[in-house]
């Protein structure tokens, strides 16, 4: 009796015989323990060979990341990345980026600051000095004028730095500590300094008394300097803002410099010598309104003169 054949199609018949040594050149019949083994590599190739694209263009946007950080770090300050993608190195790439330009922001302010600072001391200093060498020579009769010059001198750089520290502090951080602050009060108690009059709607914001009081100083004493002595500060409240105008009668400022005289130490053509002051109080105001989530600007007042207007969210 003959045992069962192996078909390889219509009228072929395999003796039973041959079918061991033709099972394993057909790959019919692969050893049990070789089989799952060479499956398995081929897998793992077959992943290899389909991941290698993916892997190597992670791999070269991290490096592109790692060099722009690298970049950056030395001192680059105007390196950013490509962002490019929705994955997680595009996330981080935004992220660096947005922390680069703030960081570039902040340098080059202080440089700026530095820079002017430096060069807005030298005025003062120079006639404190000239002031002190004459000091000791000259008679009783020229003593108090110069005594004047020097204490004026020394006031002026009292503010100077001041407000240099105050605007390198607003620049530095961007959280303030808030409280429920009486605006129009802090506003009447301002206007008395100057011999201004303050009125309007009593209503509350959320900030810091310190900063707030110093933006509306600021601007009663800007508009006292400048614009003689019809001043008035009213406040009025618009839905969830508070609105504060502080006016005043002088000259005004022409449209091209509306905007410039919020700039670091920006003056008035002519206005440095005949009124003083050093260029930093309406720069100081705009960062303390910004901080606070408001806006300062600067328009004409009908009838003549300026109005700047404050504003605030309300409390």
């Amino acid at each position: 009796m003959q045992g069962p054949r192996v078909g390889l199609g219509p009228g072929i018949q395999v003796p039973p015989t041959l079918r061991a040594s033709m099972l394993p050149a057909l790959g019919l019949g692969l050893p049990s323990a070789l089989g799952p083994a060479m499956l398995l590599g081929l897998l793992l190739l077959a992943v290899a060979a389909g991941a290698y694209p993916v892997v190597r263009r992670l791999t070269r946007r991290l490096e592109a990341l790692k060099m722009g950080v690298e970049a950056f770090g030395a001192g680059q300050l105007g390196q950013r990345v490509d962002e490019g993608g929705s994955d997680e190195v595009a996330a981080v790439a935004t992220t660096f980026n947005r922390a680069a330009e703030r960081i570039e922001t902040l340098v080059r302010s202080h440089q700026s600051l530095l820079a002017n600072a430096s060069h807005e001391l030298r005025s003062p200093l120079a006639r404190l000095k000239m002031a002190v060498a004459l000091y000791g020579d000259a008679g009783e009769g020229t003593r108090p004028a110069l005594r004047r010059e020097i204490d004026a001198n020394v006031a002026e750089l009292d503010v100077l730095v001041e407000e240099v520290l105050l605007a390198s502090r607003l620049d530095a951080s961007q959280a303030i500590d808030r409280d429920q602050v009486d605006l129009l009060g802090v506003a009447a108690e301002e206007a008395a300094r100057v011999g201004a009059q303050a009125g309007g709607e009593a209503v509350l914001v959320s900030g810091s008394e310190r900063l707030l009081r110093r933006a509306l100083r600021n601007l009663l004493e800007n508009a006292h300097r400048y614009g003689g002595d019809e001043i008035t500060a009213e406040l009025s409240r618009a839905g969830k803002t508070v609105e504060l105008r502080v006016s005043d009668r002088g000259p005004g400022v022409p449209e091209a410099y509306r905007e410039r005289i919020f700039e670091p130490f920006f003056r008035l053509p002519g206005h440095a010598e005949r009124e003083g002051g050093v260029g930093l109080g309406l720069s100081l105001v705009r960062q303390i309104a910004e901080r606070h989530g408001g806006s300062v600007r600067c328009e004409p007042r009908a009838g003549g003169g300026s109005c700047f207007v404050l504003r605030l969210p309300a409390g």
